[in-house]
This record gives structure tokens, sequence and C-alpha cells, in this order.
């Protein structure tokens, strides 16, 4: 099968199509035939080895200190579907139509997965794509709004609203009853209105954190808000969330959350099939949906790879797999 090899850390261009061997299922494994996965800024920081300092050697130590061996193909969420199971499996059979999350692994043909993974079967009316997009961006959205116990008729900001989280972020703030603020760039402005924000700010022309605003929540998606303004733009009890915390702003934290009424929360995601069904239902009852920029072919990886290292992506780059037998 064609899978594409990483082996070492770089650019773009360490990512190569090959041919390896297609896996076998073990008793309580699926075999899923993949037709999408994606690429998000954390595949290119793992791929660069060039993510949060703090977190780069824990990344080593779990993947190689110098190239990756104990992963060889990224890829961190998929829609497919079941091309066989394993003689245990009792929850999916062959033909079943899946989205999944198996943190690495996607940029193949074909991939193998536990039966009791975070795997389900895909929304009804949610094309291959689409479905392939939730994961991962959704799993840190809800897991941060659940974070700030976000309330109905609360005000929430969301720094870096244009991405894979922030998309699902703002709709699930919606789902929940508060009111939206998204900050982006000028050409993601329109987008971000069309999926519920209520209001709009362009951070190349406005600093959310000097316009005198407060909120109840502010979810900095990218990391990159300033701390001390963020701190005095919430409200009394107020939280700051924050997805890609630098070290600094770690330590922080703690501090004010420690001298002061307000909470700064930086615990990371944890994928898990309840949220993925949560989804699931979500997206069937017409409440979610998700934003694609561009689609590459798997072929395109590296494109596809350099097109995200840019930060520039408006919601999902999604990775198109063509079988050979059609």
């Amino acid at each position: 099968m064609k899978a594409i090899v990483w082996t070492k850390y770089g650019p773009p261009d360490v990512l190569q199509l090959k041919e390896v061997e297609k896996p076998t299922p073990k008793d309580n494994e699926v075999l899923i035939k993949v037709f999408a996965a994606t690429v998000t800024a954390g595949d290119c920081e793992v791929r660069s080895s060039k993510g949060p300092l703090w977190l780069r050697p824990i990344m080593r130590i779990y993947i190689g200190i110098r190239k990756p061996k104990r992963i060889i193909i990224l890829g961190q969420e998929l829609a497919g579907e079941i091309e066989s199971v394993g003689k245990d499996v009792k929850l999916f059979k062959k033909g079943d139509q899946v989205f999944a999350s198996p943190r690495f692994g996607a940029y193949a043909e074909y991939v193998t997965f536990p039966e009791d993974g975070v795997l389900v079967i895909k929304p009804t009316n949610m094309t291959y794509e689409e479905a392939a997009t939730v994961p991962t961006g959704g799993f840190t959205a809800l897991h941060f709004l659940r974070q700030g116990n976000i309330q109905s008729g609360e005000k929430i900001l969301i720094n870096g609203a244009g991405g894979s989280i922030g998309t699902i972020a703002i709709q699930l703030a919606k789902y929940f009853g508060a009111e939206v603020t998204a900050v982006d760039s000028t050409r993601k402005l329109d987008m971000l209105r069309s999926i519920g924000a209520d209001k709009v700010i362009d951070y190349t022309q406005e600093d959310f954190t000097k316009s005198g605003e407060t909120y109840d929540v502010i979810l900095d998606v990218v990391g990159k808000s300033s701390f001390s303004g963020s701190i005095k733009s919430l409200k009394q009890n107020g939280r700051y969330l924050i997805a890609n915390p630098t070290l600094s702003k770690m330590i922080r934290g703690k501090w004010t959350s420690m001298l002061s009424n307000k909470k700064v929360l930086t615990k990371m995601a944890r994928d898990n099939i309840e949220d993925l069904n949560f989804f699931k239902n979500l997206i069937e009852e017409g409440k979610l949906k998700t934003v694609i920029d561009r689609r590459y072919p798997l072929e395109q990886i590296g494109e596809a790879h350099s097109y995200v290292d840019t930060g520039q992506k408006t919601g999902n780059v999604v990775i198109n797999i063509k079988h050979s037998e059609g």
C-alpha cells in the first residue's frame, strides 16, 4: 500500500511517498481503508520538532531522540471504511463508514485500529472529507470550553478563531448559549460570521486587549495573546484558556490562579470516544459543521504541510487518499 513515511525531523520534504506492507488486523482490531486525513498544525510541529520549547524534549523521548523511530507515519485524524475485522471484534463490521482519531498513522491507504479505540460510525450527513476534520479540533475546543465552565449568557472571546480548533469552538460556544467574539485575520472574518460568531475582530487592525471590553472567558487557540492584557480583559471570576501555552504562560497562569479570582487553564486535551459520539450527534442534528480550506492528494503531502506551516489556513486542510482499485 501507499503511505507517507517520515524518517527524520525537518521541513515538509522529509515526508516521502513509499510502498509499505499493508497491515493485518489483530483479533481485537479493525482494518480501515482510509479515504480522507488532514494536516494539522500539530502534525507540522511534530514533523519539524518545532513545537513549544517545553514540549520538544518530551516528544523526542517519545518518538525518537535523533530521528523518528517509534512513529514513521504521521496523521492524527481520518475517515474511511472498515475493510475487515479481527475475530474478536463485535462493535464493527466490514463496510462500516467510520471516523477516528488514531493519534498517528493516518497518512496511509490502510490503518489498523483497536475496536475500543477512538473510533465511531461516521455522521450520515457528512462526507469522508468533512468527517476527517472533526476529531483533533473538536476534542481541543470541547475540552477547553468544559474547563472554562462556559455558561449560557456569558461572553467569550476566541483568539485565533479561524483554524481547526477555533471554528469548532465558535459553534460549541454558541450551542452552550454564549455570546461569541471571534478574533482572526481580515480574510477570515466573513467565514467566522457565517458559522455563528456574534462579533468579529480583525487582529491586524485592532488589539482586543486594548479595547476596554471584558469577557467571562478568553480562549486563546494560538497562544499569542498578551498574558497581562488578556487577564485585564477578563471580568471578575473570568477564565483565561490557553490551548498552546509557552512555559512562561503556564507558570504565570499558576500564580494568577492562586493569587486572584481569575483562573488560567492550560491542561491539554485527551481524545475519547464519548466526545466523538457527542460530535456525531451534534453533526447529525445540524448543529455543527466543519470548514475546509484546501484539499490535496496524498502525493502532495509536502505542499499541504508547507501551506499549514504558513499559519494562514482557514479551518482545515484535507488529504484525499485515492485507492488504485477505485
